[in-house]
């Protein structure tokens, strides 16, 4: 099997940081020497970055860590964290440990299993988030996927898997990573979407408000529908 590397973003979540670590190391078991795991501390404000170091000491050869100088948002943090990576294989979630770690093997295997699939994600079926979130986040999705068809139900799922070279192909903006499945599907390569457990935030709170997130994703939708058209015109 082949190599992969797990990707996570990490901003003020000092009480949830080692946990998540441990859960995956635990759920990797059977890959034992497979994988990296790449923590991107963004410029958090916290004790998160003291943690991380001890993560690295603690799985040494396993965790490296790469620290923003100044806050650059969830895709920037995945774009230096990807380009850093060593395996052709990423593996994204979230570091707030709302994502089940459980689940990655399930889109590990099945992506590896079939070599026509470029990017797998996650949709979760039982989301553990306020209601006016789930909404907003329904109403969403419901627009890009009438706008962009990208077959998706939930591209807000931070657990995902694709192909690293196709990734580097895209056109980075900042709200890139709400929009993989459309852009890899965009681009003519094959996706797959697995339901996935959604757990309840422990620690922390979520650093994105409603409204902005709305006003942000309607500015993105314009912009990667402008990117598929580019795309298209000049494949010809």
């Amino acid at each position: 099997m082949s190599k992969f590397s797990i990707i996570i973003p990490i901003y003020n979540e000092e009480l949830n940081i080692s946990g998540l670590v441990d859960e995956i190391f635990l759920s990797l078991i059977k890959y034992q020497n497979r994988f990296e795991i790449i923590l991107v501390n963004d410029a958090s404000s916290d004790n998160s970055l003291n943690i991380i170091k001890s993560l690295t000491y603690k799985y040494s050869n396993i965790i490296k860590f790469i620290n923003n100088n100044s806050n650059l948002g969830q895709s920037f943090s995945l774009i230096e964290g990807i380009k850093k990576s060593l395996y052709k294989t990423i593996v994204t979630l979230d570091g707030d440990g709302q994502n089940n770690p459980k689940d990655i093997p399930f889109l590990i295997d099945k992506y590896f299993s079939d070599d026509k699939l470029f990017l797998i994600g996650g949709i979760r079926i039982k989301r553990k988030d306020s209601f006016i979130k789930i909404i907003s986040s329904r109403v969403a999705n419901f627009m890009r996927k009438k706008i962009l068809n990208d077959n998706c139900n939930d591209t807000g799922c931070s657990l995902k898997v694709f192909d690293k070279d196709v990734f580097m192909e895209f056109p980075f903006f900042n709200g890139i990573h709400r929009f993989l499945p459309a852009l890899f599907k965009g681009y003519g390569k094959n996706t797959f979407f697995l339901n996935v457990d959604h757990r309840a935030r422990i620690y922390g709170y979520s650093k994105y408000g409603i409204f902005l997130r709305l006003v942000r994703g309607i500015k993105d939708l314009i912009k990667v529908n402008r990117i598929l058209k580019e795309f298209r015109r000049n494949r010809g």
